[in-house]
Order: C-alpha cells, then structure tokens, then sequence
C-alpha cells in the first residue's frame, strides 16, 4: 500500500483519485471545492486543508487541475506542494499544460530534491471513470517504471515518451489529431444533412468505412442527439489549442488548421458555449450554414 496524494478532483480527478483508493492505496486528497473531499473520505481517503498537508503525508503527488497557472499555484503557491515535500517524492502531473513551463517545474522541484513526471491524459470523462486513459508520460525513465502501476490503475493505454515536458508535448498534438476530427466530424453531418440525407444513416455508413474513428461514433452521436453536457469542455479544448499555438509561434510553426479549429471553439463560446462538451463545435458550422444536423 502506497501513501498518495491527489489534488484536483474535478470531472476527472474525483474518479481517478476514486481508481487508486479502491485499489487499495492510501490516498490523501485536496481540492478547493469540498464538496468532492467530503464524498472521497466518505469512502476511505483522506481530507487535507492544503497541498503543502498532501505533500508532507504522501510520498507521490498527482496534481490534475485545468491549466498552466493552477499547476504553478498548487506547486509553488502559498501553502502550496513544494512546502510539504520530502526528499525523495515525485510529483507526478496529470494536467494538460504548457511544455515549457514543465521543464521549469520539473528544474525547480529536482533543486528541492524531488523528481517529476509529465502525464496527461486523453479519454475524458468517460476514460476517467472507466479506468482506460491513455496516459502520456515525460520523465525520467526509471522514475516512469517506478510509477508506471500506478498508471496502470488508471489507465490502458501507457506511453514513456521521453523526457520532461514531451508528454505535455504529445497532450498537445493530441487535441490537434483531435479538434481538426471533430471539426471533420462536423462539417461532413452538416453537408449532408443540409443535401438531404439522414445524417443518423450517413454516420451508420462511414463508421464501416476508412472515415471510421471514435469521434465519428461518439461525437457525432453527439452532433446528431444535441446531447452537449461535457465529457470535455470547449473551455479546457480552447485552453490546449492556444497551447498549441503558441508553441507554433516559438517554433516558426504554421499549424492553419489548428487556428481554424480554435476559431470555430472561439465562435461557441460567444454564444456562451464554452461550458459545453467540444463536440458543440458543430454549432459554429451550423450557425454559418444556417441549418443544423438534426431538429
């Protein structure tokens, strides 16, 4: 049995948190809602009032909160991770951020005697509850195999990718592969329904074809039903494409379609979309179309 410790239990950290208890570990948790602490501690975790508490009880902490500065406050903050460490932890990050500012955390952290692993993750709400993430790792290699059980429990599919920041790095070219399908996804229902086809049908037929991918069958499920409640939030899908992006500018890097994507997120979420599930990406393509895939 392992001490662990998890901060951020949000969609998807509440059941990955849920995953490594019921597998039997020690698991100290915190997050700045209560209200999912108290329902983990009523199954056996255990509530911590800070990150800095988290730390100084486990020997590995996972972090897994929405963007770069939260990684930065809930490492460095007041009260924060780095208070608490002990020599010899690792803290391990499961957040979708910025490459660059993981190699700075991982320099940081080693300075405190403490190794760190980039590891996000796809598969959404539904990967988390189910336990079948993929899980993109950037680190050292003998701290990888060290946490790599841990991993396990989390997920299925587990890929070293090199070193610190390269997880965060494949994250991102994860949410390209997956933004410009969802937008493929969309354009290709609109077409056909506005030409008169049945787009329930149309689907039916791609999904036998090469055209077949996951988001063609989950996601257009979505676009057809108007079924939007997140499993991954257009706000959290903006936030990797800008990541995305900007790294494309520090690399000289034209990534065109990637800003199309982004655009079309960008066009939902000024009609308050941006708390809806990214497949609503659809909606931008309707609006321009004047025509929607299905009443």
């Amino acid at each position: 049995m392992a001490n662990l410790g998890f901060i951020g239990l949000g969609i998807m950290g509440k059941p990955m948190a849920g995953h490594l208890l019921n597998a039997g570990h020690r698991v100290y948790v915190y997050d700045l809602n209560p209200a999912p602490v108290q329902q983990l501690s009523a199954k056996g975790a255990v509530a911590c009032r800070s990150g800095k508490e988290v730390a100084e009880k486990s020997d590995i902490i996972i972090l897994m909160v929405p963007d770069t500065p939260d990684v930065e406050l809930a490492l460095f903050g007041p009260e924060g991770v780095a208070e608490g460490l002990k020599k010899g932890s690792v803290v391990v990050d499961m957040s979708s951020i910025s490459p660059i500012a993981t190699k700075e955390f991982a320099r940081k952290l080693e300075k405190l005697g403490v190794e760190m692993l980039d590891a996000p993750v796809s598969g959404g709400q539904v990967g988390a509850e189910n336990a079948t993430l993929s899980i993109m790792v950037g680190g050292k290699a003998e701290i990888f195999e060290k946490i790599k059980p841990f991993f396990e429990i989390l997920g299925k599919n587990i890929v070293h990718i090199g070193d610190h920041g390269d997880g965060q790095t494949c994250k991102v070219a994860n949410q390209i592969v997956v933004a410009l399908t969802i937008e493929a996804v969309s354009e290709a229902l609109v077409f056909a329904s506005k030409a008169g086809a049945d787009p329930r049908k149309v689907r039916q037929a791609l999904l036998g074809g090469f055209a077949q991918s996951r988001i063609l069958d989950l996601h257009g499920e979505r676009m057809i039903k108007r079924s939007f409640t997140p499993g991954f939030r257009i706000q959290l899908h903006r936030k990797d494409l800008n990541l995305a992006l900007q790294a494309g500018r520090q690399l000289g890097l034209s990534l065109p379609n990637t800003a199309m994507a982004q655009e079309l997120f960008n066009a939902v979420v000024a009609q308050e979309g941006d708390q809806l599930d990214h497949s609503a990406m659809v909606l931008a393509l309707e609006k321009l179309a004047n025509h929607k895939v299905s009443e």
